[in-house]
């Protein structure tokens, strides 16, 4: 583990935590990283209450000493048993009795499941290539923000774990990027727990609608997965912008070919470009050298959009309810979609949903 197998320096070992209630009130995530070719490690966590974003930031030198311990300044990740049981901690800063601060256990109730092989290229370059299993469970504990305690029982919880190379922060201009300018992207990320399987989605397309990503597995204790089709999703936008109210994931049935609609609902909604560090984040980025020791924390507004106008340009984590065959589940609808989207009838990075009539 000392030593990483390429030079890249965009060289990545990553994990993002979700949890949320069933009614939206509260939605967590947090996530820690290491960049071997950096030498940094570093992590995060958000909590989406209201229109309130609470957020703690830690940075640090990586080194041979903490390269296996998933710890970076108040913010650590515990490993009680493998692939299962997991402590999450946020310390109390002592002069900032208002801050974020939890300590939860999260605990498994599926196997965890292989996400397709990740990889995008710019050109004849390599920019991503990423190696990842996600995992559903529920979370118990307890958390403090903004003065008030809340008990967190029989939350829904999933979990990802990603690794390989991924762009940080550094060199985003050069020749590759002028020459091949970004169109578009469109991405639908959605691990959803039911009571008794585990259903994850996952859907990446270029401008014109070529898909470079697809995945629609179900999971169930005991069962062999079953793969549900080519995953087709109808999203309504609010009008004016491009964040889903809601959506429907047409699915198939491998026995006979039969029609399964997932219903997406959304509960509440956490702009990853806000507080978690992913991009266009302009205040943080993962990966980035902020010097030994580094710790912020600090609170959002989300009422005003027009506060976080780069956060329409990344990916969001939304919260939803979902009903699939007479079921109701909860996960996560990640969701980004910028630049053009020809299926999607998007045509640039300023086209929106248009206003209902």
């Amino acid at each position: 583990m000392r030593h990483v197998a390429t030079s890249d320096r965009n060289a990545y070992d990553r994990c993002i935590f979700h949890l949320f209630d069933t009614e939206g009130e509260f939605l967590l995530i947090l996530g820690l990283g290491v960049y071997p070719n950096l030498g940094v490690i570093d992590a995060y966590a958000t909590l989406r209450t209201g229109s309130t974003l609470y957020a703690t930031r830690a940075s640090d030198a990586l080194s041979d000493e903490n390269r296996m311990r998933m710890a970076v300044g108040p913010l650590r990740i515990e490993v009680e048993r493998p692939l299962h049981d997991f402590r999450l901690t946020c310390a109390a800063d002592p002069d900032d009795p208002d801050g974020l601060a939890y300590e939860i256990t999260w605990r498994a109730d599926f196997p965890a499941l292989w996400e397709p092989h990740h990889t995008q290229r710019r050109g004849a370059r390599l920019t991503l290539e990423g190696k990842r299993f996600v995992q559903a469970g529920r979370a118990e504990g307890r958390l403090r923000a903004g003065g008030r305690e809340s008990e967190v029982r029989g939350w829904t919880g999933t979990r990802d774990r990603s690794w390989g190379v991924r762009p940080v922060p550094g060199e985003e201009g050069g020749r590759f990027a002028e020459d091949r300018p970004t169109e578009g992207f469109h991405w639908i990320w959605a691990p959803v727990r039911f009571d008794d399987r585990f259903l994850m989605v996952v859907v990446q397309e270029d401008a014109d609608g070529y898909r470079t990503l697809n995945d629609a597995t179900l999971v169930r204790e005991g069962h062999r997965d079953r793969q549900l089709g080519w995953p087709r999703a109808d999203i309504a936008y609010r009008p004016g912008t491009r964040h889903p109210s809601g959506a429907v994931v047409h699915l198939t049935d491998p026995a006979d070919g039969t029609p399964l609609d997932l219903g997406v609902e959304i509960l509440t909604s956490s702009p990853l470009a806000v507080g978690a560090g992913y991009p266009p984040a302009e205040d943080w980025q993962h990966g980035t050298w902020r010097g030994p020791g580094w710790t912020d924390r600090r609170v959002y507004d989300l009422s005003d959009p027009a506060a976080h106008p780069l956060a329409a340009y990344g990916v969001s984590d939304h919260a939803a309810r979902f009903t699939l065959g007479g079921q109701v589940g909860h996960g996560i609808f990640e969701h980004g979609s910028f630049g053009r989207h020809d299926p999607s009838g998007f045509t640039g990075f300023d086209s929106v949903a248009p206003a209902r009539p």
